[in-house]
């Protein structure tokens, strides 16, 4: 096994879990962290704790960032970036796609080359092959630090373009949190009468799981935009969700999650769409991003 002599910038509970697993791997490591205080664990099982940011960068060839946001990522690297020069800079900030782009403009002006990452696990995840993190950028930097990196996670390139990890990872972060609040308001339909959460997750997971089956048939019209055979139609689903929002309503909840939902689908309607598929939908978002 190849092993590498890496900084990591950042030391809150993902950037932990990176440095302990880059330690487990038998790497050399580096850490810095704005706040000091962090390292304590780490330096008993042989990292470095550098006393400043520069420091940290000159310690390795590789330098590894995991901070707060695209503001303190620049923060803290536009301070020294002439130490950057000539080294590997792995971002795994979670941030937009064109903050990752911006991120590789920046850094290929200044002759750094750039691989950023997008993290799909939680801190306890990482190590696992169950944990996966997305990169986009350098496809040199990826082939050449594979090793450190599958040794965190599942590695997946999705291409040179610095902005695509990004991009793959808040999508189906969408899909997961759309998903979450829908189970949540069906948590609290049920809860208005006293059936717990756990009785209404027995029966809601399978449904859910199954359900997930139909993204095959979406992916059947959403690319080529024909929603004329429609599984479920825009004014069928429609008449339902208001169902479900005046349930919402005596049970004195709110229906805001539906009513989102309704929102698009109204548009479309409005539109002279009512007959054709639920998906359709997705011409309301795009529409929104066109008038903004």
């Amino acid at each position: 096994m190849t092993t590498f002599s890496l900084t990591l910038l950042g030391l809150g509970a993902m950037g932990q879990a990176l440095a302990d697993t880059a330690l487990d791997a038998g790497h050399s490591l580096t850490v810095w962290n704005r706040t000091s205080g962090k390292a304590g664990e780490l330096t008993g099982r042989g990292a470095t704790e550098a006393g400043s940011v520069r420091e940290a960068m000159t310690a390795s060839e590789v330098i590894v960032v995991c901070l707060y946001d695209h503001a303190s990522v620049q923060a803290v690297l536009d301070a020294e970036a002439e130490t950057l020069r000539g080294r590997t800079l792995i971002n795994l900030t979670t941030t937009t796609p064109e903050e990752a782009r911006e991120h590789a403009a920046w850094s290929e002006q200044r002759g750094i080359t750039y691989l950023d990452g997008a993290i799909m696990a939680t801190p306890s995840m990482i190590g696992s092959p169950d944990s996966v993190i997305l990169y986009s950028g350098s496809q040199n930097a990826f082939d050449t630090h594979r090793e450190l990196l599958d040794a965190w996670a599942t590695s997946t390139y999705d291409g040179d373009d610095a902005g695509l990890a990004s991009l793959w990872d808040l999508a189906m972060l969408s899909g997961m949190y759309s998903m979450f609040a829908g189970f949540l308001h069906g948590v609290a339909m049920l809860q208005s009468v006293a059936i717990p959460a756990s009785s209404y997750a027995q029966r809601a997971a399978p449904f859910l799981a199954a359900m997930t089956e139909l993204l095959g048939h979406s992916t059947e019209h959403l690319d080529t935009g024909d929603y004329s055979q429609p599984l479920q139609s825009l004014e069928w689903t429609t008449t339902l969700l208001e169902t479900i929002n005046r349930a919402s309503r005596e049970q004195g909840i709110t229906a805001a999650p539906v009513e989102t939902v309704q929102r698009l689908i109204q548009q479309q309607i409005d539109a002279g769409h009512g007959v054709e598929d639920f998906d359709r939908i997705i011409e309301s978002m795009r529409a929104a991003t066109q008038v903004q």
